[in-house]
């Protein structure tokens, strides 16, 4: 099958055709780091993730660039608030992201640009767009240059909204526009800000829009036309919407296909820093949810539908992927870890089908299934064919638990060190109680085990133990 995606752009799922025969461009918005990233971000992280991964697989070659938009308003209001420099404030978020990606497994992007690397570029498109006219800058004298909304007559195209009913850009104040709609591309200097915040420019010092960064920074590194561009669907508009206008007004084709990502809510609204609904990776892990369980909860939603997030769903489905989890590391004691095989065609067939990873779960659950009755009836040829299955399904999504990726992660090395100790002193002591048929000790030290939420099963190789709810 040829993979179909959904594109915002056209509102259908289109057969996804790349630019060039065997290689794919992808550019993903990546976070504005004002502030450390919550599961919502991580989401985004995850399910571009789980793209790259299936075109990968479909041995595509990827150019995956997502940014870092290290400078904007609210990185600013941020530095002010805490009276540190606003770089710094960047930079010590960006590490944090950094450290939740590698916990869940994403793959480092190819490039991961930041804003304040690329003023040359901005500086650059912003002379195309005002030699072109449809650009300007304001008559006040305060350095800013707005984008001519009314000069493009695409606009609004993306998000299907009409430009006469539109709200009043709120990205700058209306100082010099000519139009309220019109958005900004370079801010000029104003009081109040950090002084450190600004770049020299031909139309005076200040510093870059949001939406140009982008445009600016894709067209660096994937070139004037590229295949994908992702984000989170509230991002549809204004900021794609300008991405669009500022970049195709430069004569610049940008992207072919828009793939953008349901929102992940709490409560009635969607997860913003700004509302201060936000969950992160602590609070998950001190649910005694493992990062690979979150990325199977992403993964188990389509990537365009919502989720409703919820510490009991989390819960729910991370004791799913721990049943997974569980015939893995059964099967692989019985008939060796193998390699991943080939993947049921349902699969691959869910997986071209816009990604369609709920869908793709059910034929691994099915196929997990069968692998249990084959170990049950000690079937080991079926059972290695499930196993490589399974494990060729698990590895595509990220979630393999073979996967060197995850070999001591969710827990620090030194805690995860000493419950390897203490639960194999327990097991010691169980078996010397057995040795000697005291049965009921061998029990009591089982049923505390069970208690402590160490499940022990006794398998042909020796007693095996897991953390969790045991099937």
């Amino acid at each position: 099958m040829t993979l179909r995606l959904y594109d915002t752009a056209t509102r259908s799922v289109r057969d996804f055709v790349p630019r060039q025969a065997g290689e794919v461009s992808v550019y993903l918005c990546g976070l504005t780091v004002q502030s450390p990233p919550h599961i919502g971000h991580l989401r985004s992280g995850v399910n571009y993730d789980v793209l790259r991964r299936w075109l990968l697989h479909r041995g595509y070659a990827v150019r995956f660039v997502r940014n870092i938009t290290d400078v904007d308003d609210k990185v600013l209001e941020k530095s002010i608030e805490q009276d540190r420099p606003f770089w710094a404030i960047a930079y010590a978020n960006e590490l944090v992201l950094a450290a939740a990606y590698r916990a869940l497994n994403v793959l480092p992007p190819t490039y991961e640009p930041r804003a304040t690397g690329h003023v040359p570029e901005m500086h650059e498109l912003i002379a195309e767009l005002i030699a072109a006219g449809h650009a300007y800058v304001a008559g006040d004298g305060s350095g800013d240059v707005y984008f001519d909304v009314a000069s493009y007559p695409q606009y609004g195209a993306l998000s299907g909204q009409h430009p006469d009913a539109m709200q009043p850009a709120g990205d700058s104040p209306e100082r010099g526009k000519r139009d309220v709609r019109d958005f900004a591309l370079w801010k000029g200097v104003k009081p109040g800000e950090p002084a450190d915040a600004y770049w020299p420019s031909p139309w005076g010092r200040g510093r870059p829009g949001w939406h140009i960064e982008c445009s600016a920074m894709a067209r660096r590194y994937l070139g004037d036309e590229f295949d994908i561009h992702g984000g989170g669907v509230d991002l549809t508009f204004p900021h794609h919407e300008n991405e669009i206008a500022q970049s195709k007004a430069a004569g610049l084709p940008f992207a072919r296909y828009w793939v953008h990502h349901g929102l992940l809510n709490l409560g009635e609204a969607k997860m913003s820093k700004s509302l201060g609904n936000v969950i992160d990776l602590a609070h998950v892990t001190s649910l005694g949810v493992r990062p690979v369980e979150l990325r199977y909860y992403f993964v188990a939603a389509h990537y365009r539908s919502r989720i409703d997030y919820s510490d009991e769903a989390l819960q729910e489905t991370a004791v799913a992927y721990r049943r997974v989890e569980g015939f893995v590391q059964r099967a692989a004691e019985q008939v060796g870890a193998g390699a991943p095989g080939e993947m049921p065609e349902a699969f691959a067939a869910a997986m071209d089908d816009d990604l369609n990873t709920s869908g793709a779960l059910a034929v691994l659950h099915d196929t997990v299934r069968d692998g249990n009755a084959a170990l049950t009836a000690g079937d080991d040829e079926a059972l290695r064919a499930a196993l490589a299955a399974t494990r060729a399904m698990l590895g595509v999504l990220g979630v393999d638990p073979l996967d060197p990726a995850w070999q001591g992660r969710g827990e620090t090395g030194e805690l995860r060190t000493a419950v390897d100790a203490l639960v194999a002193l327990a097991l010691e002591q169980r078996a010397q109680a057995r040795s000697r048929k005291d049965w009921a000790a061998a029990d009591a030290v089982r049923d505390q085990l069970k208690q402590a939420g160490v499940m022990v099963e006794d398998t042909p190789q020796g007693p095996r133990w897991t953390i969790g709810e045991q099937h």
